[in-house]
């Protein structure tokens, strides 16, 4: 069936009208054209507000990658660094621009469901697979902080040293707290009923920003400062006096680059969140995005360059443990950033329940069995991984290297190219030119972040001081 399109002074198939009027802020779920069946855009009505989908989405977004940004700002340069997370930032953004395009157009708000409307069951599994994927790598990382924080914190508490009691062993600790806390938090039904605890996790990262930032104008420099920072040698090639570097290029830019990359990463939560909106529509959800990051891009920016400010070219990769475990101020920072983190893992989690139910039991009624089982054996293997893996770093560029650039650039330039009506954007028009280059430009990203990665593990440069 075609419709008149005023603007074209032709016809237009239906799909194509239905994209237009998303774009212009309707809902596919307005009812039926004639002779068409209803799109069922809305698994059920939802009712989460514009602020706490702010809540939800940033603390996605925010997690343990910011430990590492000051790291990352050692290695580019203060004004390199900035630049590079702005461009990340606003690509961040033109990405979950083209994800929401391609909901709209087909009416379906879910990740897997796009990849089988551009590539049929293939593309359905690939997408569920990268999903899993970062996911998993981000969860790790978050349980890896627990794992290494956590002892030190309760140690400092009882006086103890974490090496001589087996109740402050991390391996034993991260098994408690994803029981007692991640587990009950994980079996929430809808992803809207953790806004409150997202709004915790942020106000808690807000602290350790104002710390960060407290601490510079308190310990001026502490490069060569035993009793706040850790004694480190600084990689050969960089300057360990208190003097910053505005741009600087080295090897370990395989490392730097992906953990900004994967500082960005929240598109798996973009959709659910979408799905229990109130009121929702692709202008108002990318409000909900753009806010998001933006307050990502200041917090990231203003935590990276006071933490580096405080310790220049020797701040480690974990860069709590450049400050005295004796601080009472840090020793607070430290449970500040432990709760973020253990309330964003149920965040987390959500996506990839929901990407194994859409691979292995689509179509099927919701079931408490089902649904309690998925988180229990995603805790039980994420719980392994981490007491496997040596250093959070490791996981950051790894992940970063595969499953974020395929997140951010490649598949939803891939999605915007395959389900787009070319009645509306020919092959050849500029959007679809742009998300061509996007894509391209993600699988260049892929390609160098794999190939110095692969160099310095060759050449037995990976290691960084303290790792």
């Amino acid at each position: 069936m075609e419709l008149q399109d005023p603007k074209m002074n032709g016809t237009l198939p239906v799909d194509a009208v239905d994209y237009r009027q998303e774009r212009e802020g309707f809902l596919p779920s307005r009812g039926p054209a004639p002779g068409r069946k209803p799109v069922q855009f809305m698994d059920f009505e939802g009712k989460i507000s514009f602020g706490m989908s702010v809540f939800n989405l940033s603390n996605a977004i925010m997690g343990s990658g910011i430990l590492g940004l000051a790291y990352a700002m050692a290695h580019t340069g203060v004004l390199f660094f900035l630049a590079l997370l702005l461009c990340i930032a606003l690509l961040s953004s033109y990405s979950i621009h083209l994800l929401l395009t391609c909901a709209g157009v087909i009416g379906i708000r879910a990740y897997e469901q796009l990849g089988q409307k551009a590539f049929g069951p293939a593309g359905k599994v690939a997408v569920a697979a990268v999903i899993c994927l970062h996911n998993v790598g981000a969860m790790s990382s978050y349980l890896f902080i627990i794992k290494s924080e956590l002892p030190l914190v309760i140690g400092t508490f009882l006086n103890r040293a974490p090496e001589g009691n087996w109740f402050l062993k991390g391996n034993f600790l991260i098994i408690l707290v994803s029981v007692l806390i991640i587990l009950p938090l994980a079996l929430m039904k809808h992803l809207g009923y953790l806004g409150y605890t997202s709004g915790l996790s942020l106000t808690c990262m807000l602290f350790f920003l104002i710390s960060v930032i407290y601490k510079k104008f308190q310990l001026g420099c502490a490069v060569s400062r035993n009793e706040t920072a850790i004694e480190s040698e600084a990689p050969p090639g960089l300057n360990s006096s208190c003097e910053a570097k505005m741009f600087t290029v080295d090897s370990q830019m395989s490392y730097t680059v992906p953990i900004m990359a994967f500082a960005f990463v929240c598109h798996p939560e973009v959709l659910p969140i979408y799905t229990e909106l109130c009121r929702p529509s692709q202008r108002r959800m990318q409000a909900v995005a753009n806010v998001s990051i933006g307050a990502m891009f200041c917090m990231y920016g203003l935590t990276a360059t006071f933490g580096y400010l405080t310790f220049y070219s020797s701040v480690e990769a974990e860069m709590l443990h450049m400050y005295s475990q004796k601080d009472m101020l840090i020793l607070c920072v430290r449970l500040a950033v432990l709760l973020a983190v253990t309330l964003t893992v149920p965040v987390v989690l959500f996506p990839i329940r929901r990407a194994l139910q859409q691979l292995l039991f689509p179509g099927k009624a919701f079931s408490w069995l089902r649904h309690v089982a998925i988180a229990l054996i995603l805790l039980v293997l994420v719980n392994v991984l981490v007491i496997c893996v040596p250093t959070i770093r490791d996981i950051f560029g790894v992940i970063g290297s595969t499953s974020a650039p395929s997140l951010i650039f490649i598949l939803p330039s891939i999605f915007y190219l395959r389900i787009v009506p070319s009645e509306v954007e020919p092959l050849f028009s500029w959007p679809k030119i742009q998300a061509l280059c996007f894509g391209a430009l993600g699988v260049l990203f892929m390609a160098i972040s794999i190939g110095f990665m692969f160099a310095n593990w060759a050449t037995g440069q990976s290691s960084v001081s303290g790792h």
